[in-house]
């Protein structure tokens, strides 16, 4: 299928990209230490840090995935983003989690392992489960990037691919390397107010050229019921309607790259203003890219071409293409400019996104995993330099995983499996840590170990296990196995806090 993508639309993304990597090596003479490099010297401010936060948590990766469940879900995927920004209001307005770990003046969670359980071990335990669960949770973001910027430049290719994922990561890697915490919340904000524009924009424009009987009407006959109540078995059902809650949790106040900014703020006021004011965006950053995806299935459903490509002849989504709709349907949608100009607010997304999780990532091994093992012994220098170091290395393993790795689910449901080997057990961790004083090591050492298991929810580790046919027969989903692990952390934290309490009184 043609695009409407045009040289005009080049040049606006061109000097867009320009412009951000200019930024990155402006604020590198700012840098003087881990302070500055990884929280920006605590001094994020609660305008600033709305903005930041949205930005970083509103990438490319999340419209593509969002979007793809707007496609496949219809109007029930809205719960997800509904929910997202629920329990993001009710952390700020309590302080749930959030400000009494800032409180404590830790950088990352896994340092608050040691500062509450007194145990390095632990640290690097909880430090190489954050990474591991974190990079994998990244696995796929430059695989979603190409494919939006192939989808709407209509280039799409395997060869266009990989050299569209190999030129994104290359500069988002310059930037970040080069300022650290400084330059992402810099570009997080400029890229915040650019994508926040282009969506309204083409949701505006989407449902003006679609009409929005035509829309609802085409839900309907795709999904039926299930296109409109989350709760129908038929689509996502109860127990997914409840994982998501957790995940609202999670994204907010335990994820690292949310976390971070908690740590990044300027004191505990702004911190509860900060999730606050930015629950709206934890919802949008669902719901727009959603609807977009809604509109996808509108458009391509009326188009004879297009739904021998996206649908079965039952009329069934086909899973596989699901996540190209989106860019192909704004491909054909928008005029030249405004093509142009969402472009480049989705890929100024992908930049954000992969900043702050790249950031996140490197940091947690140079700081949790490689100095302490050392006994904090690294200088300064040599800790920003091993951070770059990392930076670099998970950004090459980033490249070859997207490239080898077959996506056998939903963008979405891979990400929140895959988070979930770290987040169902430093959930229980840190609630166990910041309000029971009787947690210990020996339990957060088993809660965190027992994430291990939502490895089981992934597709191709059934498949190794030769347990796929038994999930599918029982109808077990990535919820499922989530739910269970938490479940099983929460037991493990309390079974072994128990059997071997501290021997130094926690303080909650």
């Amino acid at each position: 299928m043609t695009s409407n993508f045009s040289i005009l639309d080049w040049f606006i993304v061109g000097a867009y990209l320009l412009g951000t990597v200019a930024v990155g090596v402006y604020v590198n003479r700012f840098i003087k230490g881990m302070g500055d490099f990884l929280v920006a010297g605590r001094s994020l401010k609660t305008r600033l840090g709305v903005a930041t936060m949205i930005g970083s948590e509103l990438g490319l990766v999340t419209a593509m995935y969002a979007a793809q469940k707007g496609f496949t879900g219809g109007f029930a995927a809205f719960h997800i983003g509904l929910l997202a920004g629920i329990t993001a209001l009710l952390v700020g307005l309590t302080g749930f989690l959030v400000v009494p770990l800032r409180r404590t003046g830790v950088m990352t969670i896994p340092q608050f392992y040691e500062h509450r359980y007194g145990s390095r071990a632990l640290r690097v335990f909880g430090g190489l489960l954050l990474a591991l669960s974190g990079i994998l949770n990244m696995g796929l973001f430059l695989k979603a990037g190409a494919t939006f910027v192939t989808g709407l430049t209509g280039v799409a290719d395997d060869t266009m691919i990989k050299v569209v994922m190999t030129t994104l990561l290359a500069l988002v890697l310059i930037y970040t390397a080069l300022g650290g915490m400084v330059s992402v919340i810099i570009t997080d904000y400029v890229q915040f107010v650019v994508l926040s524009l282009g969506l309204l924009l083409a949701c505006f424009f989407a449902v003006t050229q679609l009409g929005w009987g035509t829309i609802v009407e085409t839900v309907d006959q795709v999904h039926g019921a299930a296109g409109f109540n989350p709760f129908d078995g038929e689509g996502f059902g109860t127990s997914y309607v409840v994982w998501m809650i957790f995940l609202g949790i999670v994204s907010c106040a335990v994820w690292q790259t949310a976390a971070i900014r908690a740590c990044a703020a300027a004191d505990e006021h702004v911190v509860k203003k900060l999730y606050t004011w930015s629950s709206l965006g934890f919802m949008i950053r669902f719901m727009i890219p959603q609807f977009l995806g809604i509109c996808a299935l509108t458009y391509l459903w009326q188009d004879e071409t297009a739904r021998g490509l996206f649908f079965n002849a039952d009329g069934t989504v086909v899973e596989e293409e699901s996540l190209r709709a989106m860019p192909v349907f704004l491909s054909q949608l928008l005029p030249i400019g405004l093509i142009g100009l969402v472009g480049a607010g989705m890929i100024a997304a992908f930049m954000s996104t992969h900043d702050t999780y790249l950031l996140c990532w490197a940091s947690v091994l140079a700081e949790d995993v490689v100095n302490p093992l050392t006994n904090e012994s690294l200088s300064m220098k040599m800790r920003l330099r091993l951070t770059r170091i990392f930076l670099v290395i998970i950004a090459i393993f980033l490249l070859i995983w997207s490239m080898w790795y077959e996506l056998g689910q939903d963008l979405w449901d891979y990400m929140a499996v895959s988070g979930a080997i770290y987040s169902t057990g430093a959930f229980v961790v840190m609630l166990a840590g910041l309000y029971w004083k009787r947690a210990s090591p020996a339990g957060a050492f088993l809660a965190l170990a027992v994430g291990l298991c939502a490895l089981l929810g992934l597709g191709p580790v059934q498949e190794l296990l030769g347990v796929d046919a038994w999930f599918t027969a029982h109808g077990l989903s990535g919820a499922h196995v989530g739910l269970a692990t938490i479940a099983l952390a929460a037991v493990a934290m309390v079974a072994g806090s128990l059997l071997a309490p501290s021997q130094k009184g926690g303080a909650a």
